[in-house]
């Protein structure tokens, strides 16, 4: 017995010295050997799309006719100049109606592995995420055969749509060319995709000291990874809920309809935005949200699904305390220079203002008689 227990204490003992001396080799391993963790990446390069598609898609994002009372477009929320959302917290939804999450940038939906806050759509469907917002009833509260019928209307679109296909402007289409348009909208010239490609200068040494940080110690880099520091997973980190969701009826109203017609199990007694459950009616997925991107932070201010953060400060600080009630997340122990290099990193993401002028909106003309 004793020999036994000998034997089992000596070679714990080994186990004990190769896994230190195993753990001290990596420590020491080149960079290279690290290249299966998780890491940002510059932006991708990408074939243009189809520019007859891409050059209606622009009319069509600009036109207000695409809504049901002629009130709004894509662009009345995701405005170029307020970095393709609408600067507000919460957003504003179809006329008399408030919405009660944030608006997400359009910039990069291409890269984008799923769309809306609670990630109930594909990311590579534009289409259909175009779809959603044009025809859901707090959005743009649209039917896809009026908003056909008034487009052939238009003689310009007719043409343009002639130079695409030869066929008459449909619903389904028409989604599918906006889409085509969202995806030309990218993230340029940022400091940190010349920084990896080899320009050292491109970002300061602050920056180098909040990139390490983000992928060491405040390991950032857990859920915002690759080309757009977003790994398109759903993650609860218990951002607070905005006070105007319940405050504001109409906020109410509009959150509690999306359950309803979600199919959430006894949506009305809901008070909380319950982010992915709503959609996969999964009690582990209460709480979660769709990863936000962190490419041009500088242009997207306010943040998280609701808004509820001002400044990146603030988010920087959230994170620091390990998210809020419920989060997936554990305190980080930041001092407030590691803080102050971890924020000028982030703005390195941002790249040129993604600009797009509304190139106007060509005036209805009465058709032939017989040729509609």
């Amino acid at each position: 017995m004793f020999r036994r227990d000998f034997l089992a204490g000596a070679q714990f003992v080994v186990t004990l010295a190769l896994a230190a001396a195993l753990t001290t080799a990596v420590g020491l391993l080149p960079s290279h050997a690290a290249e299966s963790l998780p890491d940002l990446a510059p932006m991708p390069e990408t074939k243009p799309g189809n520019p007859a598609m891409i050059a209606l898609g622009r009319y069509f994002f600009f036109d207000y006719r695409l809504s049901g009372d002629r009130s709004l477009s894509c662009a009345s929320c995701h405005d170029p100049r307020k970095g393709w959302g609408d600067a507000q917290a919460l957003s504003t939804g179809y006329s008399s109606m408030e919405y009660f999450r944030n608006t997400p940038t359009v910039v990069n939906a291409r890269h984008r592995r799923r769309f809306m806050w609670d990630g109930r759509l594909d990311g590579a469907d534009a289409g259909t995420l175009v779809r959603d917002m044009i025809t859901e009833t707090h959005f743009m509260n649209m039917d896809s055969r009026l908003m056909q019928e008034r487009l052939k209307q238009i003689p310009e679109y007719e043409a343009l749509w002639k130079q695409w296909r030869n066929d008459d402007i449909n619903g389904m289409r028409v989604y599918n060319v906006i889409g085509e348009f969202i995806r030309t909208l990218e993230t340029t010239n940022a400091p940190f995709d010349r920084f990896v490609r080899g320009d050292a200068a491109a970002i300061s040494e602050e920056a180098k000291a909040g990139y390490a940080l983000f992928k060491g110690k405040a390991r950032c880099v857990s859920c915002h990874d690759g080309p757009l520091g977003a790994d398109g997973k759903l993650h609860n980190t218990g951002v607070p809920e905005h006070p105007d969701v319940l405050r504001n009826p109409l906020r109410t109203i509009t959150m509690l309809r999306h359950y309803a017609t979600s199919g959430m199990p006894n949506y009305m007694r809901a008070r909380v935005d319950v982010g992915a459950y709503a959609i996969t009616k999964d009690r582990r997925d209460t709480g979660k949200f769709n990863t936000a991107q962190l490419r041009d932070l500088k242009y997207t201010a306010p943040y998280m699904h609701n808004g509820v953060f001002r400044t990146l400060n603030e988010v920087i600080d959230f994170y620091d305390r390990g998210g809020g009630a419920g989060s997936e997340l554990k305190p980080l122990g930041l001092d407030a220079g590691e803080k102050r290099a971890l924020r000028e990193f982030l703005l390195t993401l941002s790249g040129d203002p993604v600009i797009v002028k509304d190139p106007g909106q060509p005036e209805f003309a009465v058709r032939t008689f017989g040729r509609n």
